[in-house]
């Protein structure tokens, strides 16, 4: 096969070309009937392949055609058996990974910093989470990956798992020893499941960490828009056949996918996959060296820390993408927040994260020195302004979350008979919702979680700093649902 092909691509334009009349959704027809203002800002060339899975045009949900096509090149591109197009983003390819190894009762491994989606699996599939914990750097205050040994120790205590999902990379760009995880995993039979949603592009430069297909993994749920190009939640499902079932995951994908699947982001990612295969190498590249320069520049500011790598030789930071630019900001005495409103109304950048005491800036192949010129310029105007702030000789404490222990699983809390109690009066309660501040979309609590005060503290900190939390049905954090308790009666 030639990467160079869009079969996706090629074949709506062919399509189009022919302007047939359309007697089918979406009732915009092609734009015309649709408020004039945003048909003139979008486009016609949009509107005209804003189509539906009629015969032509093949049916993700029964490939036969060009989607078929299109995905086989993927998976070519991916070193994968099989490649699935998800337009419900990686947040609907992590549910298909975990929904399709693991049913009611099952045992899943997972570290617990994972994203929300992981979590909502679990709770749909009514699998029973085994938590890892992470590796937690106290210095910046996140989470890493989890080592080898604790995925070797989870599954000699619990040899009926299901499956292992791994972060590769995490949302800061840190990964861990993949390729002996999966190891370990197979060499107990167990598939090993990676949430790559912050690694399309590793697959495709050999001074990146390995991608899960390169580590022998048996599914990634990997996030192309992110940073592949692709438009906005548009991701691939790669598998690799043995330990799973690539027709059940194909089911299990079409139970979570719309029928009105878009056609625009099907094409993106056609697109986007043959510019990563044919040119990815050079535009991480190109990406690389302009993110080592913006670092060296960051570093050479006072009171400002971009991590690069140093950061390795932990068993848990086993490699790391330098694209991912982590910044700390806690030495000026501010949070990160405070900085991402700072540059929002001094430069007008907009930061890809913040939370309590950084920053987090990605770079990829749409930036040039113009943009990082700016960054840099503003990081500096940030130093001087704030400098008189900055902490001498004392080290700022860094408060990190609790990991509370499951009281029961995610699926039981969650349709449990539940009542709602004040925020300050649920330490040692069994939260019924999840807690997170997205981003990253860790939680803070998950469903069936015993309340710790730590924990009502750190959300307690994040609010007052103006971090979104999320997930609670009462927004303004003033309850929370919990487990009902069941009193005697006197």
């Amino acid at each position: 096969m030639s990467q160079f092909e869009t079969p996706l691509f090629t074949g709506l334009l062919q399509h189009m070309r022919k302007n047939p009349i359309q007697f089918h959704i979406p009732g915009h027809k092609k734009g015309t009937g649709m408020d004039p203002q945003f048909r003139e800002f979008i486009g016609e060339n949009a509107l005209a392949i804003d189509l539906i899975n009629i015969g032509p045009l093949d049916d993700l949900h029964q490939p036969k055609g060009m989607i078929k096509r299109a995905q086989e090149l993927a998976a070519e591109a991916f070193g994968a058996d099989y490649t699935f197009f998800s337009v419900q983003g990686t947040s609907g390819a992590i549910m298909t990974m975990v929904m399709s190894v693991a049913g009611p009762g099952d045992k899943i491994i997972v570290p617990r910093n994972v994203h929300k989606s992981v979590m909502s699996a679990i709770v749909f599939s009514g699998a029973t989470p085994i938590f890892i914990h992470p590796e937690v750097d106290k210095e910046l205050g996140i989470s890493h990956g989890i080592t080898p040994e604790a995925v070797e120790k989870a599954l000699e205590q619990h040899p009926d798992a299901k499956g292992v999902l791994v972060i590769n990379p995490t949302y800061f760009g840190i990964a861990g020893d993949l390729k002996k995880i999966v190891e370990i995993a197979h060499a107990h039979h167990v598939p090993v499941l990676v949430d790559e949603a912050h690694g399309v592009h590793i697959h495709f430069h050999e001074k990146l960490p390995l991608s899960a297909m390169q580590a022998g993994a048996d599914m990634a749920a990997t996030s192309v828009h992110k940073l592949g190009g692709s438009m906005t939640q548009s991701s691939v499902l790669n598998v690799r056949e043995g330990l799973v079932s690539a027709k059940r995951v194909q089911a299990i994908l079409s139970m979570l996918t719309t029928t009105s699947t878009s056609y625009l982001l099907l094409a993106s990612l056609d697109v986007a996959r043959k510019r990563l295969a044919t040119e990815g190498r050079e535009l991480a590249e190109k990406a690389m060296r302009l993110a080592e320069a913006v670092r060296e520049q960051i570093n050479a500011i006072p009171h400002l820390y971009c991590v690069g790598k140093e950061i390795l030789g932990t068993k848990a930071t086993y490699d790391y993408d330098p694209t991912k630019l982590i910044i700390s900001v806690k030495e000026l005495g501010l949070t990160g927040y405070d900085v991402e409103k700072w540059l929002r109304e001094m430069y007008c950048i907009e930061v890809e994260l913040s939370d309590l005491y950084n920053i987090l800036c990605i770079i990829t192949p749409g930036d040039t020195e113009k943009e990082t010129n700016l960054l840099v310029k503003a990081l500096r105007h940030l130093s001087e302004e704030f400098s008189h702030k900055a902490d001498k000789g004392v080290k700022p404490k860094v408060l990190l979350p609790d990991i509370p222990a499951l009281a029961l699983t995610p699926r039981d809390a969650f349709y449990s008979e539940t009542e709602v109690v004040p925020f300050e009066e649920s330490a040692g309660r069994i939260i019924a919702e999840f807690v997170m501040v997205y981003p990253p979309g860790i939680p803070i609590f998950i469903p069936g979680e015993i309340i710790t005060q730590e924990n009502l503290n750190y959300i307690k900190k994040n609010l007052e700093v103006g971090l979104p939390v999320q997930g609670p049905e009462d927004d303004t954090l003033r309850t929370l649902r919990v487990i009902k308790e069941h009193k005697p009666i006197q």
